[in-house]
Formats: structure tokens, C-alpha cells, sequence
């Protein structure tokens, strides 16, 4: 006999998953396109993003300069296309060196234990404790200031973020059944852990870098608003807010905003992918 479901419980495909879907497909698509842009940005930028025009300073947006140009006459969407570049190679260093990094302190901590475990839980703990901001003005004091003396204290600042929940799952796997089936087969403690183990925590290491992508670039773009990044003339979205915050008071907010808002959106894409990843390595459907 053939039990009817009521209607309320039956799930209707292509109604309710596009709506779950469209935010991530939008989210990718923005990062698609920045980084394209990026990539694309000395054939597509109209004109050198160093350029000076004492004639053209302090523009409007027109035909000749569609965002206008900053107090010196550069053109800010030459300067925003190619300030794209350091933009997001600086956030990619920081996010593939502590995911990295991360991983394999994690990784080997959680196979090993004793001390080794208590000592690498105790350094990212400690690590954990000083604010990416600190270990930058501390960096730039040491070494001055500049994308690698930022790319490396915040290598250092977001290793806790990836070790941590890294070497929970790490731990987790270690007690699994198969890992003492591979033991008992003579496969060394490496091998292990390179052929088996990483391969299974790879999506999780996937989900928290694309998470962090998101906010190591707010914070690279923070440190050279500050003056601890990148540094004049170059081309940088931080750098570029920095320039412009005083055209605001004087009613030319168009570098800023446009900066601005390109850290914003592809902070906020960052976010979404990295949502959506989470919830498919959970299992949502959604």
C-alpha cells in the first residue's frame, strides 16, 4: 500500500534551492570579475595609473576620465584596476601561507601530541592574543613599513584562525578506525598523513582560507590607510582611500568611494563563498 506524504512536506526542486543558490552564484561572479579585471588591468585601464596631469586635477567624471581624477590628475579607474593587483596578491600571500603553515603545525600536532601538541597549542594561543594591528606596528617598527612587512605579520596573526580549527578536525580523523588500519598495514606516520589525512581535512582548509581571504584584505587595505602598507605611488585600494578621505570634506568623495566600495564588495563576496562552502561541507543542500 502506497503511503501519501503530505503536500507541505514534499520538497519542490527549482524553487527553493535558486534562491539558496543566487547569493553565491553573484558572490562568485564578483570575484570572477575583479580578479579578471586585475589580471586584464594594463589592457583595459585607459590610461598609466602613475600619470600626473597638472591639467586635469581634481576632475569630475566625464568621457575622458569616467571616475574622474584624484588632486594630482591621475585617473582613479586606471589607479582602481591596477590598485586591484597588490590588492588581492597580498591577501592571497597571507591566506596561502598561514593556511599552509597553518595545516601543518596543526596536522603534526594532532599526530604527535605531548609536548610537541602543547607547545604549538601554546604559541598559537599566544599568538591568538596579539591583534593583527599590533604585530603590524611592531613589524613596521622593526623592518618599516610595506605590503611584505604587512603580508608577513599578518601571516603570523591569522595562523591561529586555520591551526586551530585545522587541529580539532585533525584530532578527530586521528582516532578514526582506517588510520589504525593503515598503522597496522606498516604505513608510516607520513605517508598517513599526506595520503590520507590531508586529503580529508583539504575542505575544511578550503572553507576557512576563503573565509579569511575576505577579512586579511580588509586589513591589508586597513594597514596602508594607516601608512603601514602600501606606499605612495603606488596603486592600492587602501592606499587609495587614504588619498582620497580629504577630497570628501571638499566634495570630491569619487576615489574614496570607489575604493571603498570595491573593498567592501568583494569583502562581502569573500564572505558569501566561503558561507557557501561551509553549508556544502555541512551537508545543507541550501
Amino acid at each position: 500500500m502506497t503511503t501519501l506524504r503530505p503536500a507541505a512536506a514534499v520538497r519542490r526542486p527549482g524553487r527553493a534551492r535558486p534562491r539558496g543558490r543566487l547569493a553565491p552564484a553573484l558572490a562568485g561572479t564578483v570575484v570572477a570579475l575583479v580578479v579578471l579585471a586585475a589580471a586584464l588591468a594594463p589592457l583595459i585601464a585607459p590610461y598609466d595609473p602613475d600619470a600626473v596631469d597638472p591639467l586635469a586635477v581634481s576632475r569630475a567624471a566625464s568621457a575622458a576620465h569616467w571616475l574622474g581624477t584624484d588632486d594630482t590628475g591621475r585617473d582613479i579607474l586606471s589607479r582602481l584596476l591596477h590598485g586591484a593587483r597588490p590588492s588581492l596578491l597580498a591577501p592571497l600571500a597571507v591566506t596561502l601561507a598561514a593556511g599552509t603553515i597553518g595545516t601543518a603545525l596543526a596536522v603534526s600536532a594532532a599526530w604527535f601530541g605531548g609536548w610537541w601538541d602543547r607547545l604549538v597549542t601554546a604559541a598559537l594561543d599566544l599568538v591568538f592574543g596579539f591583534p593583527g594591528l599590533v604585530l603590524a606596528v611592531v613589524g613596521a617598527a622593526l623592518f618599516g613599513a610595506g605590503l611584505p612587512v604587512a603580508v608577513a605579520t599578518l601571516t603570523i596573526a591569522y595562523l591561529p584562525y586555520v591551526a586551530r580549527i585545522v587541529r580539532g578536525s585533525a584530532l578527530r580523523e586521528r582516532h578514526l578506525p582506517y588510520v589504525a588500519a593503515l598503522r597496522m598495514l606498516g604505513l608510516g606516520g607520513a605517508r598517513t598523513c599526506l595520503r590520507h589525512l590531508l586529503p580529508n581535512l583539504a575542505p575544511l582548509v578550503l572553507v576557512q582560507t576563503a573565509t579569511a581571504f575576505g577579512y586579511t584584505l580588509l586589513d591589508t587595505a586597513a594597514f596602508s590607510f594607516i601608512g603601514l602598507g602600501a606606499q605612495p605611488p603606488t596603486a592600492e585600494w587602501g592606499l587609495m582611500v587614504a588619498q582620497g578621505a580629504p577630497g570628501i570634506l571638499a566634495g570630491r568623495p569619487e576615489q574614496a568611494l570607489a575604493a571603498g566600495a570595491a573593498i567592501v564588495l568583494f569583502t562581502v563576496a569573500c564572505n558569501l563563498l566561503g558561507t557557501a562552502l561551509s553549508q556544502r561541507l555541512a551537508g545543507d543542500p541550501t
